[in-house]
């Protein structure tokens, strides 16, 4: 198939930037309490296949993958086409967020925010790793920027080198907005060849490229995921890692398979353990760039409970996004996102003590959440 063939501009772009970031929510919000669990304690616990928000009350909170989405989109809206003045916005973006002392804050991210305070500027300011922070924020570069490749390029590229260096988180990054760009476009199902096209497209790194090699081979064969997990050397029994090269894979492979369904794909990204909230983040967002806002099961967005930013603010944003109209439905600091913040420092904090004595999880119907790259 070609790749014109199945990729049209259509009238629903607003909804799926709409469905791009509620889906980046949901995902993350799903995941947050499995997070760094086994796919054999989830299936223990009874949560394989039956994915509901349990982070505290039997509701969901979202986490850095999502609050990162919503900087990138804000910081977008005000750069004019500029990847420079976009990466500055971001930069002090990232500057205040880490004073309001958000959790699970991932190492890489932390280090480079550090150097951004030190002074360094946006574009030397990150650190040596390919962990998941810019793949979890790149898909709205992408649906922002569908209609150019270059832009799209720039603007990935300033993003993550503000925090992450490796060429390994670009190329993961880059896949996730080419196909954030794709699927906002395409009313159908894009066909695999159009797929390996668009992931081979930019790369000369021969281990992304023998990845590439492995999906189309896995997906080919009918390949189940443990299999196609064990090719690119992730552990399906330890569950997705937070290495960009694994977490992406995995989740184009689900996507994939499932005719990028959102309940279909997420649950099954889930089900696959590991990294679950960036995993479950960045699944969502390309199921929600396809699918658009009414592809997203109801119970899972008003199962949402945040404040003072809202899955209602989500849909504004979107709304700005299509009209490139800059604004801000999150402020860089408040007191507001501190009580935010502690409120969900606390919960996290309640998880974890649960994992001391798992007898108590399925009882409790959450476990603890932990740091994302």
């Amino acid at each position: 198939m070609s790749k014109d063939s199945t990729v049209t501009m259509t009238t629903t772009h607003p909804d799926r930037l709409a469905g791009l970031l509620l889906g980046t929510a949901v995902g993350d919000a799903l995941g947050l309490p499995s997070e760094g669990l086994r796919p054999a304690t989830i299936r223990r616990l009874g949560w394989n296949g039956n994915w509901r928000h349990r982070f505290f009350a039997g509701k969901g909170m979202w986490s850095d993958d999502t609050e990162h989405t919503i900087m990138i989109a804000q910081a977008l809206l005000g750069a004019q086409g500029d990847p420079r003045c976009f990466v500055r916005s971001f930069a002090w973006e990232l500057r205040w967020w880490i004073l309001g002392l958000p959790a699970g804050v991932g190492l890489a991210t932390a280090r480079g925010i550090l150097k951004l305070w030190l002074g360094f500027p946006p574009w030397r300011s990150g650190v040596f790793s390919a962990g998941n922070g810019p793949c979890m924020r790149a898909a709205v570069v992408g649906a922002f920027h569908a209609s150019d490749r270059k832009l799209r390029y720039d603007f990935t590229a300033a993003h993550t080198k503000s925090t992450h260096l490796d060429p390994k988180a670009l190329t993961a990054a880059l896949a996730v907005a080419d196909m954030a760009a794709l699927l906002c476009q395409s009313q159908q199902p894009p066909g695999l060849e159009t797929i390996l096209d668009t992931l081979r497209q930019r790369e000369s790194d021969p281990d992304w490229l023998r990845i590439i090699d492995a999906l189309e081979m896995s997906l080919l064969s009918n390949a189940q995921l443990a299999e196609f997990q064990e090719r690119i050397g992730n552990e399906p029994d330890r569950g997705v890692s937070g290495y960009a090269y694994h977490t992406v894979p995995v989740v184009l492979f689900l996507g994939i398979n499932n005719d990028w369904n959102f309940r279909a794909t997420l649950t099954q990204v889930l089900d696959a353990g590991g990294d679950a909230d960036s995993t479950g983040a960045i699944a969502g967002a390309l199921c929600g760039a396809f699918g658009g806002r009414e592809a997203i099961p109801d119970d899972w967005v008003t199962g949402i409970a945040e404040w003072p930013t809202t899955t209602r603010s989500l849909a504004s944003l979107a709304d700005s996004l299509v009209t490139g109209q800059p604004t801000r439905i999150r402020p860089r600091w408040s007191p507001l996102l501190l009580i935010r913040n502690l409120f969900f420092l606390t919960v996290v904090l309640a998880h974890a003590l649960l994992r001391l004595f798992p007898a108590s999880w399925r009882c409790q119907g959450s476990t603890p959440a932990t740091a994302s790259p």
